[in-house]
């Protein structure tokens, strides 16, 4: 393995890290203040964190001429509109599972699911794996399961948002792939973060707000909890860092490759779960 290679595997296992510490105040998050409402601000605050961060490297260093060509802006554009829609559906999927109660063991083992879709949907892409990264894929979804779940595995209605949400994830690293050679990262990311932040919040007007800015005092009243603020603070500041390892760890590799290793997630979900309630 290049270099370059084992320090976007690395980047990727960190992210990893980062969402999966993450699930439990992710989980209380939609329980306090809504689903579609947790993910909208959470995402959109992602982005006003990148905000800053773009603004001071324009200003260091001049807009390349590269960056300013019409192409370069189209493929930022599109890949920010396509990236941020389906995380934005995706994330929204999963959050769901949660308010509706799936149990964290399971939500980690089906949302990962996504290591076995990312390579069969690959295929009809022309991004072929070999013998040992299928082994690899099958025995990591088993040891998944073995870790996540616990008594017997039964589907209900949370549980077919979860293996929704695990396709939508499966697109999305597809997009990353796609996109990420072309544009610089950190835009990329900004970009798609305010629009899965927006596709977020539309459908929380209608349910967690109950289509009336009336509720709106409401809802701000529940920030003032200490629970409810913790939960939202770290799931805020964890996308902006993840999906921009993401973006950036992805490049380089293969899709399937980068989904097992973000696919430790639900090993540091587990843990982070296993620490909360030891602590509690």
């Amino acid at each position: 393995m290049k270099p370059l290679q084992k320090r976007n595997s690395l980047l990727l296992v960190l992210a990893a890290f980062i969402w999966g510490i993450a699930f439990v105040a992710q989980s209380e998050g939609g329980k306090s203040i809504g689903p579609y409402t947790f993910n909208g601000i959470r995402f959109l605050l992602g982005a006003a964190v990148l905000c800053p961060v773009i603004f001071l490297m324009n200003k260091k260093n001049a807009t390349s001429s590269n960056e300013a060509k019409p192409a370069n802006r189209h493929a930022l554009l599109m890949g920010g509109l396509s990236c941020g829609f389906i995380l934005g559906i995706a994330s929204t999927l999963q959050q769901l599972a949660l308010f509706y109660g799936s149990t964290a063991g399971k939500a980690g083992f089906l949302t990962t699911c996504y290591i076995i879709i990312v390579p069969l949907l690959g295929l009809f892409l022309g991004k072929k794996c070999g013998w040992n990264i299928w082994i690899g894929t099958v025995l990591t979804l088993i040891g998944l399961y073995l870790l996540c779940m616990n008594g017997s595995f039964t589907l209900e209605f949370p549980d077919l948002l979860l293996l929704l949400c695990a396709l939508g994830f499966s697109l999305h690293i597809l997009c990353v792939d796609h996109f990420s050679p072309m544009v610089d990262g950190i835009k990329l990311s900004c970009t798609q973060f305010l629009v899965a932040g927006i596709v977020s919040l539309i459908p929380a007007f209608f349910v967690d707000l109950q289509h009336s800015f009336a509720n709106v005092p409401a809802m701000l009243a529940q920030f003032a909890e200490p629970t409810a603020l913790i939960a939202l603070c770290i799931p805020v500041f964890s996308p902006p860092e993840l999906l921009y390892l993401q973006v950036i760890g992805q490049k380089g590799l293969n899709p399937t490759v980068a989904s097992l290793l973000m696919s430790l997630e639900s090993v540091f979900s587990v843990l982070g779960v296993g620490y909360s309630c030891m602590s509690t």
